[in-house]
């Protein structure tokens, strides 16, 4: 999840950090992203499709297929932007949420937290977001607001819910044929880097937090990193070290990036 005192938010890392690389090539099943591929994340405004990275990450519900495809087109890999674990009250769909599931903010204006225990209701809700997802020809999806439990929520959460509730959205993700990532939830990447194909965390350098990412690399998987106040000259050089995809980005993550 965006942390919640601050934007939500990651450009360009290539290969070493800085450098070349490219996504997975792996026969078989989805798209697996390699540690270092380039990245652009873009979830504000009108989607620049010129940036040259391998991969995109947009809204799933702002970006019609047509980008998709246009992004496509020009070789790129995209994935689909959604909270699964938060209520949007802009969302179309946000009025097919029960208030009984709905709890405290989470620091944004106009989204609350989930309760992610009653799967019953809300596995219906996100499988119908995936669908979306995947009929618009998205070939991942980044989940936010996946670490629900290390807040106030307003509902009792504990590890096991989460750990369940994120296995539920990687299973959904996988069986309409798309990737997923684990965003942040860094206590839990010990017990869920083998459910997910990649990694999405903000601002683990300002806070000391990169080395919990790991795991994803060393599984040979990619970790898209995104700081919004740190000079690239503070962690880049510790990025190409971990083969991270890191890049600077502002809270409103428009087209403006610094790749390391």
């Amino acid at each position: 999840m965006r942390r919640p005192t601050f934007l939500l938010a990651a450009l360009t890392l290539l290969a070493a950090g800085c450098g070349t690389a490219t996504d997975s090539a792996r026969p078989a099943g989805h798209w697996r992203p390699r540690p270092g591929v380039a990245w652009q994340w873009q979830l504000s405004g009108r989607i620049d499709t010129s940036v040259d990275v391998p991969v995109y990450d947009i809204d799933g519900f702002d970006q019609p297929k047509a980008t998709v495809t246009a992004l496509h087109d020009k070789g790129r890999k995209v994935i689909c932007y959604l909270s699964t674990g938060a209520w949007e009250d802009w969302r179309p769909d946000a009025g097919k949420f029960p208030r009984s599931v709905i709890g405290k903010g989470n620091g944004w204006k106009g989204e609350r937290w989930l309760d992610i225990r009653r799967t019953g209701v809300l596995e219906p809700l996100m499988a119908a977001r995936l669908d979306m997802c995947r009929d618009k020809g998205f070939d991942a999806v980044e989940p936010d607001n996946m670490d629900g439990y290390k807040n106030a929520t307003g509902f009792p959460l504990e590890a096991a819910d989460q750990l369940r509730y994120n296995r539920l959205i990687a299973r959904l993700a996988h069986d309409r044929g798309m990737a997923v990532g684990l965003k942040n939830d860094l206590d839990q990447i010990p017990r869920l880097v083998g459910d997910f194909d990649f990694a999405v965390n903000e601002q683990c350098a300002q806070y000391d937090e990169c080395d919990a990412m790991k795991p994803f690399i060393t599984a040979d998987k990619a970790v898209f990193h995104v700081e919004y106040e740190l000079p690239t000259s503070r962690f880049c050089a510790e990025s190409r070290r971990l083969r991270f995809s890191s890049m600077l980005k502002k809270y409103e993550l428009g087209t403006w990036r610094r790749a390391c």
